[in-house]
């Protein structure tokens, strides 16, 4: 235990001690930050311009009422000028497009026959836009055609909500859905990055050591095994370090972003808004926050907590040991590639699996199964978790997982003792066969 904990030891101090680690580790977070703000700035940008659009209304059914302006959307009546010329002006002027509506004998027909010129393809949110409005006011022509009163269609409008209860009376909503396919899908993801990171840091540091011919030193000490373990629960250690520290990090700007723009962002609205609409204002966003606050409480945090760290511990362990035989039986990271796609195949399936069903069934059989497959039960079955899993399936999915790790850190092991005092021959599988049935 005392060379295991050495070698531990020896990898968590290299890694952050590394200059990369420490520029990475701090500078990540200012990285994500700016790509958001910049993001935000460039869709904000973006929908401060005017887009000038007009329209050529042949069939006489449609008014400015129809065509209404919006903040980003501006329409122009070009009726008069007729379709040519309108063509013409919006090609040399400063316009978005021009919609032409011709005169048709029926609704149908119409509806088939409208057109819109632009000079570079046009925004799909904008198309979509435009049919609504037209398929609306057509709509209402039909019903009117029918003798149909459309202020009695409006009038019968009525917008329900279900309430989601258990048979045990307790009460769910479609907010706390969302929490839970929220909190699940960062978990899966976080767990996933961590996995890629970190999993191939091992493997890296393997090929190094091995090219460098600092293996055969260090073998000479120290079990094969021991060494492996070491390497994978060092970088793990590294990793988890840098994950609190983000934590950390992110947490002090949230809470210095909010102080500092929640004032001046109410200091400039008060000067267009009434005390009775701001204070009204502050009442939804009070309720709204007490609300997901509560939603937040009702979910199992400390369950998720504690098998967050199983699972998420659990599946690098698992997939580390796989990296670290890969780095041992290459000489350099491109040989690699060919051994990468069979261990990465099934965390993609995880995620694939994991977005696609869990999100929409979590309690299917695909989502069951998934999250029994030891490979991917990790992102799964963390996916599952905050949805309600009963407790004989959690025990059955850990079991599974602990004894398929045991498994395959053997097996990684019996490549990682031979690969590593392996060189000058490209690897195989007939050699990764090879060297796990060697006894010697």
């Amino acid at each position: 235990m005392k060379r295991l904990r050495l070698i531990i030891e020896r990898e968590f101090i290299a890694k952050v001690r590394n200059k990369s680690f420490i520029v990475m580790t701090f500078l990540s977070p200012l990285l994500m930050i700016g790509m958001g703000a910049l993001v935000f700035f460039l869709m904000k940008k973006n929908d401060e311009k005017v887009k000038k659009i007009v329209y050529v209304d042949e069939s006489g059914m449609f008014s400015k009422d129809v065509f209404v302006d919006s903040k980003t959307v501006k329409y122009e009546d070009f009726t008069a000028l007729g379709i040519e010329d309108s063509k013409k002006k919006v090609e040399d002027g400063d316009y978005y497009g021009a919609l032409y509506i011709p005169k048709q004998d029926s609704l149908e027909v119409l509806a088939k026959s409208i057109e819109f010129f632009s000079k570079d393809s046009p925004s799909m949110s904008i198309m979509e836009s435009l049919e609504d409005k037209i398929d609306k006011e057509l709509r209402h022509k039909k019903l009117t055609s029918f003798g149909i009163d459309i202020a009695h269609i409006e009038e019968s409008k009525i917008a329900s909500e279900i309430k989601m209860l258990n048979f045990s009376g307790e009460k769910s909503s479609k907010l706390i859905n969302g929490l839970k396919i929220g909190v699940g899908a960062i978990a899966g993801y976080l767990l996933m990055m961590f996995v890629m990171i970190y999993g191939t840091s091992v493997m890296r540091s393997v090929i190094e050591e091995k090219t460098s011919r600092i293996i055969e030193v260090i073998v000479s000490s120290v079990k094969p095994f021991q060494l492996m373990l070491g390497k994978i629960i060092g970088n793990a250690s590294a990793g988890l370090l840098q994950f609190f520290i983000w934590g950390i990090l992110f947490l002090v700007f949230s809470l210095v972003a909010s102080s500092f723009f929640g004032v001046d962002m109410m200091e400039a609205q008060s000067a267009k808004i009434s005390p009775e609409q701001m204070e009204a204002i502050q009442q939804t966003a009070t309720n709204k926050g007490e609300m997901i606050a509560q939603e937040i409480f009702r979910l199992p945090l400390v369950k998720m907590f504690f098998l967050f760290i199983f699972y998420f511990l659990g599946g690098y362990m698992l997939y580390s040991s796989l990296f670290a035989a890969v780095g041992a039986a290459v000489d350099n990271e491109t040989d690699t590639q060919q051994f990468m796609m069979p261990i990465m195949l099934p965390l993609i399936l995880a995620v694939y699996v994991g977005f696609a069903t869990v999100i929409n069934d979590p309690h299917g059989p695909v989502s069951v199964i998934f999250s029994y497959i030891p490979f991917t039960s990790p992102i799964v079955m963390l996916m599952r978790i905050p949805f309600g899993v009963a407790w004989w399936e959690i025990a059955l999915s850990m079991l599974l997982l602990i004894l398929t790790f045991i498994v395959i850190v053997w097996i990684a092991a019996k490549i990682y003792r031979v690969g590593i005092l392996m060189y000058g021959k490209k690897a195989t599988y007939k050699d990764l066969w090879k060297w796990i049935r060697y006894n010697g």
